[in-house]
């Protein structure tokens, strides 16, 4: 008789849409899923944040690309750049002829080490603005890689309450169990939707970070080489 009502109570669970299987699953699968909803919208306002960044970076990279081979003179860019927020080359031009124009006021004799002074605050600058672009990528990574895993013990978490629940109800009846196993798969389900587009954005936004950095690696080796050519002019040692 209590086997029947346990078929019977199993039974009656036919509410296989999400909020039923959400509502109708354990506690731990309930945390499970939680989270990685949670993980999934967090990637998600990250991968918008990173695309608007980008695009906005590429495009202030471009123009000040434009102004710095117009043959205006380094001196006027610098008061122009210096007046309003650096990003991206500004950043690591605004960073350089900052040191530039410290080592002149302090007339340093040395060409060697004005040099290596520049490459240096090159260097940080450019460490700096990878550092802001590359932000927050790796979490996308970490749910990329964990969120099937975390989906899965949801997953093996219902499926052993499916099989308690078999024992409890002496029935092999499919009533019995496809709730509990149906709530069980939900949770792989969410670890898969949170863990496709992470993957997808991280390969992507990690080019794109990569193709910048690349930029600002190559503006600076140019902008050294300027710079350089200027304190041979002015007869440093």
């Amino acid at each position: 008789m209590e086997a029947m009502d346990a078929v019977g109570t199993a039974a009656a669970h036919t509410d296989f849409s999400i909020w039923g299987l959400f509502w109708a699953a354990d506690l731990v699968v309930k945390s499970v899923m939680l989270g990685l909803l949670g993980a999934s919208i967090w990637c998600w306002a990250i991968i918008v944040d990173k695309t608007i960044q980008y695009r906005r970076t590429k495009s202030a990279m471009n123009r000040f690309e434009r102004v710095f081979w117009s043959g205006q003179s380094l001196e006027e860019l610098y008061q122009e750049q210096s007046q309003q927020p650096q990003t991206g080359l500004s950043a690591v031009f605004v960073a350089a002829m900052k040191e530039w124009k410290r080592s002149h006021e302090q007339n340093a004799a040395s060409y060697l080490g004005v040099q290596a002074r520049l490459e240096k605050v090159l260097d940080v600058a450019i460490a700096r603005e990878s550092e802001n672009l590359e932000k927050r990528l790796s979490f996308l990574a970490t749910v990329g890689s964990a969120a099937p895993f975390i989906g899965l013990f949801g997953t093996v978490w219902g499926i052993m309450n499916a099989f308690t629940g078999i024992a409890q109800a002496a029935s092999t009846n499919l009533t019995v169990v496809a709730g509990p196993i149906a709530e069980a798969l939900f949770a792989t389900a969410i670890g898969l939707i949170a863990a496709i587009p992470a993957v997808i954005a991280y390969n992507k936004l990690s080019s794109d970070a990569g193709k910048l950095i690349s930029r600002l690696e190559g503006f600076a080796d140019e902008f050294s080489t300027i710079l350089s050519r200027q304190l041979e002019a002015r007869g440093g040692r």
